[in-house]
């Protein structure tokens, strides 16, 4: 979990996630600035027809609301390709895990799971996190729906009461997930998520410790801001150690030694307590990771009832973008050799600083709509933009609310700002796409244009 990503899924989450195991069919990547086709802006398919992906069919209802641009991205595993940046972070990762965390037989003690579906049910992606029922992290207008019960994963934590449930005690997941979002630099329908989780049994977690056999896991106690009810103090103290100390240990493989960290509490609704690990980078402090000790009722669930653990999560695209220097989240789409080439290392551990492509000139262009009277989310009309727009959007600011005071009609204007990554747009191609924008947002969203 990214904390800023954690806070998004409604402060749910533990970040990390997800992948997807091979192209949908017939949702080739579309290349930089090519426009949509028709098709691709009106992607979601009538309630009673059938969507298939990757492999599978769903049959779609009124909670469908995927679109082709964010199905073009399904498959493609930017985690899993040699020598693109997220791959470089997540193999620096598991090199660090695999080094310094061994198990009873000289293997590694945790395994690594990358090319789990990222289709996961909505009981895997919130109940099972222990997400109440009417938490605003579930609302259709934040997520991607493939109908009422499937979705495409907000976060790798939806993988993480499977992998308890079958046994397993040390493990990273690491995908990519799906959230409808604002437009801007640093964020994006489809990003990437690392997950650690570890259990500890009474003898792991004591061994060492004086007289440590007397201790107990669990206990019959009071909640409070410090710990569960269930845990005795001496075991939360001893997870919550062990959990800063491994990270601690990873930032400062990443970042290099000396690195200055600090701790700050937050809440999610799978970890208590939970903190997020902000590190000082080039004179400001940086969020770059959530984590906690698991609710113990989650552990429970999945059948571990004798064991305590911890969970982290951390957004790659975030990481590369501070190690590398990295001043766009739509570049990791690009398959541009010029952006590629620049991370085709020799060594992982490699230092090296993103020498940007030369930077074409930013065309704006204006739209503004009065809103319906019911069911207006500014996530559907972010969501449209980037479909009818692709990656030529650069960012979508709201610049101006207006209240009529005589209808009390509502009305929206926002700067559309647009760039191309490789090449110079004209006034006359973009004006086409913003038209296209317009006659979309009038027929999909119900608004009355002002334009």
């Amino acid at each position: 979990m990214v904390c800023s990503a954690l806070r998004r899924v409604a402060h749910a989450h533990i970040c990390l996630v997800r992948r997807a195991s091979h192209v949908c069919r017939g949702h080739q990547h579309r290349a930089w600035g090519s426009r949509p086709a028709a098709s691709d802006v009106a992607a979601r398919g009538a309630p009673g027809s059938v969507l298939e992906l990757l492999g599978k069919s769903y049959l779609q209802d009124d909670h469908t609301n995927l679109t082709q641009k964010v199905l073009s991205k399904v498959g493609r595993n930017l985690h899993n390709q040699r020598h693109h940046p997220l791959w470089l972070i997540k193999e620096r990762v598991k090199e660090h895990f695999y080094k310094q965390y061994v198990g009873r037989f000289g293997t590694p003690l945790f395994s690594v799971y990358d090319n789990l579906s990222p289709v996961v049910t909505t009981w895997q992606n919130f109940d099972s996190l222990l997400i109440p029922a009417d938490h605003p992290s579930r609302k259709k207008g934040d997520n991607y729906y493939l109908n009422r019960t499937h979705m495409l994963r907000a976060h790798t934590s939806a993988h993480q009461w499977d992998l308890l449930h079958a046994g397993l005690d040390a493990f990273l997941v690491v995908g990519d997930v799906y959230r409808r979002d604002q437009i801007d630099c640093q964020h994006y329908p489809v990003f990437h998520q690392l997950e650690g989780v570890r259990l500890f049994s009474k003898h792991e977690l004591f061994a060492g410790v004086k007289d440590g056999e007397s201790l107990q896991l669990f206990e019959h106690g009071s909640r409070s801001a410090h710990k569960q009810e269930t845990h005795s103090m001496e075991a939360m103290k001893l997870v919550e150690f062990d959990l800063k100390q491994t990270l601690s240990r990873l930032v400062a493989h990443l970042f290099g030694d000396g690195l200055e960290i600090r701790w700050v509490d937050c809440h999610f609704p799978f970890t208590h307590p939970s903190f997020e690990l902000e590190i000082s980078f080039r004179g400001q402090w940086l969020e770059v990771l959530g984590c906690g000790v698991m609710e113990q009722r989650l552990v429970d669930s999945a059948g571990a009832q004798d064991r305590i653990g911890w969970a982290f999560g951390l957004g790659l695209e975030r990481l590369a973008m501070i190690l590398y220097d990295i001043p766009d989240i739509r570049l990791f789409w690009s398959e541009d050799d010029r952006f590629l080439k620049q991370f085709r290392l020799s060594d992982i551990n490699q230092k090296v600083k993103f020498q940007p492509l030369s930077k074409y000139p930013a065309l704006t262009n204006d739209i503004s709509f009065w809103l319906p009277t019911e069911n207006y989310a500014e996530n559907d009309f972010y969501d449209l933009v980037r479909t009818v727009g692709g990656d030529l959007v650069e960012k979508v600011d709201l610049i101006d609310k207006f209240e009529h005071p005589k209808t009390h009609r509502t009305s929206h204007c926002y700067r559309i700002t647009y760039r191309h990554m490789e090449r110079t747009l004209s006034q006359r191609e973009v004006s086409h796409i913003h038209q296209d924008i317009q006659a979309a947002v009038v027929r999909q969203l119900g608004v009355e244009g002002r334009f």
